[in-house]
């Protein structure tokens, strides 16, 4: 089981914008270097985590992307649900409004519930905060010229 690219490179970029909370808005092209990330799928992402209200967008010369909350108000989950959408590791959990008929009688039921729980608890259990709080040192090659 994978995040896909968006959970992923959403949680870098929120990363990113957490460390710079408080200094303005950042623009794109600078958390798409840093990062390394494509400019063009990373705009895609920002429009779905604006529209999540997760981040505020400023327009101009010395516009960007800010968190639209401080970063020890943002889960990890906040993030990942608003770009994969419902964390589920089967489809057949019904927290997208259709549950699986066979629900009712599934062997399997307790360990995919569990195994959902556990995925929420641990993404919902940290924040931006404390991811910035708890990232490695970079090394001098991993520092930007």
């Amino acid at each position: 089981m994978k995040l896909s690219s968006r959970g992923e490179y959403g949680v870098r970029v929120m990363v990113e914008l957490a460390m710079a909370y408080g200094t303005g808005p950042l623009p794109l092209t600078r958390i798409a270097s840093r990062q390394d990330l494509p400019l063009p799928y990373l705009e895609q992402l920002m429009a779905i985590l604006r529209r999540q209200g997760l981040v505020e967008s400023m327009r101009g010369a010395k516009g960007g992307y800010t968190l639209a909350q401080p970063p020890d108000m943002v889960r990890v989950g906040d993030v990942v649900r608003a770009l994969e959408g419902p964390i589920e590791p089967v489809s057949c959990g019904g927290q997208d409004g259709k549950p699986c008929a066979q629900r009712p009688t599934c062997a399997a039921r307790a360990v995919w519930d569990r195994l959902r729980d556990s995925m929420v608890e641990t993404l919902d259990g940290v924040t931006l905060a404390d991811l910035i709080a708890n990232r490695p040192a970079p090394t001098p090659e991993m520092v930007p010229t």
